[in-house]
Order: C-alpha cells, then sequence, then structure tokens
C-alpha cells in the first residue's frame, strides 16, 4: 500500500512539473497509448533513447544495437542514460521534444511518470515507444491499465521468459533429488515493475507444473540490483537458517548473482544452490573461472535485439507509416556452464 501511494504521488508531481493535466470530465480528448498521430519524416530522422540504469551491461548492449541499426538505416540517435532517476526521465523528455526529436524510445526508471512523458510526447506530435518495461498513459501503475492505454513496447515476453527459468529450474531441483520440505525457494524482483512481476509469476507456474512438488516460495523484494538483491536475500537467508537447499530466480541476473553471492557467504555451497538467471551477463563471469558456482543456468536475452528492434520498428513508423505493435519480442536462449560460449556470448 505505502509503495503504491507514494508511485501515485510522484506520478501527480510529476505532471505538475511539466505543466500539464490530464482529461477527464473536461471534455478533453484522454490519454491513450498511442500517444496520439505522428506526422511522417520526408527527410533525416532524429531519435532520442532514453535508458534507464543505462551503465547495466544489457542496457550498454541494448544502446549498441539501437545505434548500429540508426547508422545502418541513416538515423541520427541520441542515446540517454536515465540511471534511476524518475526527475530526469522528465527533464530529458522535455529536451528530446525541445530538441525537436522525431520519436523518443524510452526505457524508464519509475513507471509513474507514463502519464507526464505520454502527455509530452502527444502535445509535440512525437512518436512514443517503450522498450523493455511498460508505461501507461492514463496512471503509474501498469498492471492497472487498459490494454489501449498501453504505450507500445519492443522487448521480451515476460511470461515466456519466467516460463522458461521456472522450467528449468524444476530441471535441476528434479535432477538434484533435493527433498522440498528442506528447500525454500527465493523469488527476488523490483516489485513495482510490470515486467518483473510477469517474470516471477511464470516461473513459479512453470516450476510447480515441472517440479510436481510443493517447495515453499519466498518473495523478497530488491531494487533489481546485485547488491541491493544480496543484502535483502541475506536477511532472508539468516531468517531461515534450517533451510538446507535454495532455488534462486528472479527479475534479472542482478536478482540472482545477488542471491547466490549471499548464499555463499552464509556457507551454503554451490552444490545446495539452483540459481537461474535472466540475462546471462552476470552468469557468465559466474561460469567464466573454475570455481563452482550456485547459478546453474541463465536465460540469454541480448539487448542488442532490442535495441535494433525498437530503432527499426521506429522507423518503419516515420517513414512508412506502419502501426506499431502493441508488443514485440526478441528472441531468447537458455544457457549454462558448458553452453554460453556458443550461444556467442560476449562476457566482459
Amino acid at each position: 500500500m505505502f509503495r503504491t501511494t507514494t508511485r501515485a504521488a510522484a506520478a501527480a508531481g510529476l505532471l505538475l512539473t511539466l505543466g500539464l493535466t490530464t482529461a477527464c470530465s473536461t471534455g478533453q480528448e484522454s490519454l491513450k497509448g498511442d500517444a496520439g498521430p505522428t506526422a511522417p519524416v520526408n527527410g533525416r530522422i532524429s531519435l532520442t533513447y532514453l535508458q534507464k540504469q543505462g551503465d547495466q551491461e544489457y542496457f550498454v548492449g541494448e544502446a549498441a544495437g539501437a545505434k548500429a541499426k540508426a547508422a545502418e538505416l541513416g538515423i541520427d540517435l541520441k542515446v540517454v542514460n536515465l540511471g534511476n532517476d524518475a526527475n530526469k526521465t522528465v527533464s530529458e523528455v522535455q529536451s528530446a521534444v525541445a530538441q525537436k526529436t522525431n520519436g523518443i524510445i524510452i526505457v524508464v526508471p519509475d513507471p509513474a511518470v507514463g502519464p507526464s512523458v505520454v502527455q509530452a510526447a502527444r502535445d509535440a506530435k512525437v512518436a512514443l515507444l517503450t522498450s523493455d518495461d511498460q508505461i501507461c498513459a492514463t496512471g503509474p501503475d501498469p498492471a492497472a491499465c487498459s490494454k489501449d492505454d498501453l504505450v507500445a513496447r519492443i522487448g521480451f515476453s515476460g511470461r515466456q521468459m519466467g516460463t522458461e527459468v521456472g522450467k528449468r529450474a524444476a530441471e535441476e531441483f528434479k535432477k538434484a533429488g533435493w527433498n522440498p520440505a528442506e528447500t525454500r525457494i527465493v523469488s527476488a524482483w523490483k516489485q513495482d515493475v510490470t515486467v518483473c512481476g510477469d517474470r516471477v509469476k511464470a516461473a513459479k507456474e512453470a516450476f510447480a507444473a515441472g517440479s510436481g512438488a510443493q517447495v515453499q516460495n519466498i518473495d523478497v523484494a530488491t531494487d533489481n540490483t546485485p547488491t541491493g538483491a544480496q543484502d535483502k536475500i541475506a536477511a532472508t537467508v539468516t531468517a531461515n537458517a534450517g533451510v538446507k537447499h535454495w532455488v534462486v530466480w528472479g527479475c534479472n541476473d542482478e536478482n540472482v548473482q545477488g542471491g547466490v553471492t549471499a548464499m555463499e557467504n552464509a556457507g551454503i555451497g554451490a552444490d545446495n544452490v539452483i540459481g537461474v538467471g535472466l540475462g546471462a551477463y552476470l552468469a557468465c563471469k559466474d561460469w567464466s573461472g573454475s570455481k563452482p558456482s550456485g547459478m546453474k543456468a541463465a536465460l540469454f536475452i541480448n539487448g542488442k535485439d532490442v535495441g535494433a528492434l525498437a530503432v527499426q520498428t521506429m522507423y518503419d513508423k516515420l517513414k512508412n507509416g506502419k502501426d506499431f505493435p502493441k508488443e514485440a519480442f526478441a528472441p531468447t536462449t537458455m544457457v549454462d556452464p558448458t553452453t554460453w560460449k556458443s550461444a556467442g556470448i560476449s562476457c566482459s
């Protein structure tokens, strides 16, 4: 309740910051997820890609893919790292509009900025597309949003990814032969990010179906960073000192690596941990050395594919008038210590 109330208040404040209002009973046209009509571009296209956590490896790859596709298509592209700053999101949207960008692709640090971002793009008749995370045109919570009010998104299917993670975790659990009563599952994610919730929910369902066992789950709220997850999961491990075996999944590699590290620090051996990452960009680092790791597998998601697809989708809209798909997904691949190199993962 506190988190929801805080996010709603933040959204209201951001709307005031922009000096914008949404239509309620005034008779004005209400916001929709398409952010309104945009004019076709006859000359060279200018795009702005605004990313949360732009120094995270996945988003570095996403920016690289976007830049490569922009160069191929002859697009002027500006990439901006928003970090985790919701207020910077608003100011950078304003800046992009002032610089006469033709289109904005955005990964928001906080979905509460959705209405502000949509209104700004709509007023300026700038095409708006999200990548990775959803935003809603009419409220701070995409999970409570009607489908018509969700902004078009390029990324991965949260449900499909979570299903793959849960299936692999179930396979590893059955192979280990653990007693369900001596095992706990940690589901770790930033709980106000809709796509994270989709992933975790699907993982739980797929694990239950694939393992045929009832294993107690512990939900852990994190900030989706390795250190944040490590701290929260360390406390969870301490509070469950009698547990022998742990399964860990979450929204991304950061959560799982944080959990695996927390358990290692608590003296829990790699043989008693099944971590299934989502991203593989951190999991591969665990597999690069000779030390056993609780990270048993990870779903490889290639940020370069998403960045390239987002730019291509925006180009098709601005140059050819092709409508945005509601959602478009890039492919994924499950990898482990024996297959990650052959899958073409660059681990830096």
